[in-house]
């Protein structure tokens, strides 16, 4: 709901700062603090960045300032910040919207639903690792105790967590982002907070302002709350996966078919969407899987847990958490993006995907409802399921020879190739400790 008197607002809640909002190219939070007084300027003209500064602005040293023009509709307290709201912003160059601007970018995809009288619903699941520094200096589990090989859903895990979970919860309500459950993950010191799925631009804005909550809690209780894909070699990874339906303008959910003949309760549109992303698959990891240790997640194998929980096939099923679509009814799971993705990037390129499915009528076939890292290669051949790209440069190779997912991504599309590479050429020269140890007295 729009506030409509936004001093007033100010007023009742003892707000002095407003904190101008947008991400960067790889949906990192970039603000600057202006005095709810002057609240009404970043509405209009916008608050004022240096372009060049800000990751993949696309913008050169002599370039125009960056315009963060704030959406009135997002404006909200910041409720571990006391005195701060936020406002959600769009990037704006010469008085227009940017196109290398990740929210300016997933609007255009959305015009194209809109012109169909649809809207893209998702449910964003965070999975985080909550970790602190030992009298040694490295990083481990914020609760000593958590040690079990096997640490899902775990009560202890879980209630020795819970001052920083109470108030991330607490904070999220407070905004109006519904918190529905918590739990500890398969991982040590990992867990997920799930909360109630909406528009997908909106779902964008909540994931974005969950990480912003969930960094500076854990930072002012002495903690770090990483959202790296995967920090433990041999333990489950971070995920973000996206529940997604598309509604027409009555509300009615289009994926949703109770005389499914596959038993997925989908409808033949949601059977084409998925077609769509089953196609564009490998070009999509490099959006949803956008870092090096990205890869380290999308494993073929399995962890001291039993499981990777991380998709590795180019394949949907039922209720089957091995494949890379998942229908749990009415509705899909994409299990491909993980915690280090930019948001707004990821669902742009979904729509893209999904909408190519529908217009071109792409049917993903039969589902696979077996145990997929239990098959070898030549049965997954034999079931027409190709390995998702195992490492950032194929992914990009993909990205690259896939002009409708590159171009889901707008202008900023060839910035994002340009800085990945650049990302893998450091990794590749990078000398490892591993490599040390392997190699240094070996020959």
């Amino acid at each position: 709901m729009s506030i409509k008197d936004p001093q007033q607002f100010f007023a009742d809640n003892n707000v002095k700062y407003v904190l101008a909002q947008f991400v960067d190219i790889h949906g990192v939070a970039k603000t600057k603090a202006v005095p709810a007084s002057h609240y009404d300027e970043i509405l209009k003209a916008g608050a004022g960045f240096a372009g060049f500064a800000i990751w993949g602005t696309g913008i050169e040293p002599h370039g125009p300032d960056y315009m963060a023009v704030g959406d009135h509709a997002t404006l909200s307290v910041v409720p571990w910040q006391p005195g701060y709201a936020r406002v959600v912003c769009d990037g704006h160059v010469h008085k227009k919207p940017w196109g290398h601007d990740p929210r300016v970018n997933l609007k255009a995809q959305i015009a194209r639903l809109s012109q169909r009288g649809w809207t893209f619903y998702t449910g964003l699941e965070p999975e985080f690792s909550l970790l602190k520094k030992n009298i040694q200096g490295q990083i481990v589990p914020c609760d000593d105790t958590d040690t079990l090989a096997k640490p899902c859903y775990d009560y202890k895990g879980l209630s020795r967590a819970r001052a920083f979970l109470e108030k991330l919860t607490d904070s999220l309500r407070h905004v109006g982002i519904d918190v529905y459950q918590i739990d500890h993950e398969d991982a040590n010191g990992q867990f997920e907070i799930n909360y109630t799925y909406t528009d997908c631009l909106t779902s964008c804005d909540h994931y974005t302002f969950f990480k912003m909550a969930a960094s500076e809690i854990a930072n002012d209780l002495g903690l770090i709350c990483s959202f790296m894909p995967k920090p433990y070699a041999n333990r489950p990874g971070n995920g973000m996966h996206m529940h997604a339906s598309i509604g027409d303008e009555h509300g009615n959910n289009l994926f949703e078919d109770k005389s499914d003949k596959r038993g997925l309760d989908l409808s033949q549109l949601g059977y084409y969407f998925i077609g769509g992303l089953l196609k564009h698959a490998a070009a999509l990891t490099a959006i949803c899987a956008p870092t090096v240790n990205s890869y380290k997640r999308l494993v073929v194998g399995r962890s001291l847990t039993g499981a990777t929980w991380a998709p590795a096939y180019i394949s949907y099923g039922e209720n089957n958490r091995s494949c890379m679509v998942r229908g749990p009814g009415g509705r899909i799971e994409l299990r491909l993006p993980d915690g280090a993705c930019n948001p707004y990037f990821a669902t742009a390129a979904v729509i893209a995907a999904g909408l190519d499915g529908i217009d071109n009528k792409i049917d993903p076939g039969e589902p696979n409802n077996v145990n997929l890292y239990d098959l070898s290669m030549d049965e997954l051949k034999a079931r027409g399921i190709d390995l998702l790209p195992q490492n950032l440069s194929l992914a990009l190779d993909a990205l690259e020879a896939d002009p409708l997912i590159l171009g889901s991504m707008g202008p900023a599309g060839k910035e994002f190739v340009n800085l990945k590479r650049m990302e893998w050429l450091e990794y590749m020269r990078h000398v490892s400790d591993w490599e040390i140890k392997s190699y240094l007295e070996y020959f």
